[in-house]
């Protein structure tokens, strides 16, 4: 259905706030940055900025699809959840490039390093990928022990593959550049999900 008027100004300045704050916190770092200066520089009230975002924090994290979307992913899927997650990971790389994220991705992890309210902020996304996951697997079996452990798994290997990017990623890459990196991140992706499925000990053998 077609967004009204209204509706669609509002998104527009959402979006553009979220625009200005990224980049400012890229810049500056995120606790050398007030809302009130994100306001200014988005030209908005700063009672504007927190009617779209609660808190500063979710000014930051503006993209909730990273922790909702593996189980959304999982409940669209009438397959395999694992093939599900491992598809729905490979769409999101694919979409970070395509949206410019991966040549920021560098600065976006250090900032997240940087702050003691962003590494907070990321636990509790984390705690709550692997929440909802489980809630849909829960969805399709009663098996919640094995539900809970196939969530953390793969909490754990988009750490692992998240790391693996930081260290294939060059600072101020190219475009040839960052189409390589995710080349070679695709490869990690389908290791640590072939480890996942086989399991720890068959793939050391």
């Amino acid at each position: 259905m077609e967004l009204g008027r209204r509706e669609r100004k509002k998104q527009q300045t959402k979006a553009a706030i979220s625009e200005v704050a990224t980049w400012m916190f890229l810049e500056r770092g995120f606790d050398a940055v007030t809302v009130a200066e994100v306001a200014r520089a988005a030209d908005v009230a700063v009672q504007t900025v927190f009617n779209h975002f609660p808190t500063k924090e979710d000014l930051f994290f503006d993209e909730e699809g990273w922790w909702r979307g593996p189980a959304r992913a999982v409940r669209e899927s009438a397959g395999d959840p694992l093939e599900a997650l491992e598809a729905h990971y490979l769409a999101s790389i694919r979409e970070r490039l395509e949206v410019g994220h991966l040549a920021t991705w560098k600065q976006f992890v250090r900032t997240i390093e940087g702050s003691p309210a962003l590494l907070a902020r990321r636990r509790i996304q984390i705690d709550e990928l692997v929440q909802t996951i489980v809630a849909a697997l829960d969805e399709r079996s009663d098996d919640r022990l094995r539900h809970r452990l196939l969530a953390a798994q793969y909490a754990a290997a988009q750490q692992v593959c998240e790391e693996e990017l930081m260290r294939i990623l060059p600072d101020d890459a190219s475009a040839a550049e960052l189409v390589q990196a995710q080349e070679q991140l695709e490869q990690v992706v389908a290791e640590v999900f072939s480890i996942l499925r086989n399991g720890l000990t068959a793939a050391r053998g």
